[in-house]
């Protein structure tokens, strides 16, 4: 999984990330019917192409890199695995 997005997330769902990614890997979209009821915003890890756009576009620095992901947030490689299998 190239990014993870973590736990900074969680209840803010600012979608300038979604809005820069040249792929459209993160979802769900303001417009997609589970965008009121998702915790957070996730990065489809097939689609990803680790082009970093989205890091940079995160206000809260929520995006990293997985090899950078801190150690308090490695849940979130799961987490953001299991809601595409779920989706």
């Amino acid at each position: 999984m190239p990014h993870i997005i973590a736990e900074p997330c969680v209840n803010t769902k600012d979608t300038a990330c979604v809005e820069v990614c040249p792929v459209d890997c993160i979802h769900p979209t303001r417009d997609a019917p589970e965008f009121a009821e998702a915790k957070m915003l996730y990065i489809n890890p097939d689609e990803c192409i680790d082009c970093g756009a989205c890091i940079p576009e995160c206000p809260v620095d929520a995006i990293f890199d997985e090899v950078d992901l801190p150690g308090q947030w490695q849940e979130y490689i799961k987490i953001n695995e299991d809601w595409f299998n779920e989706h």
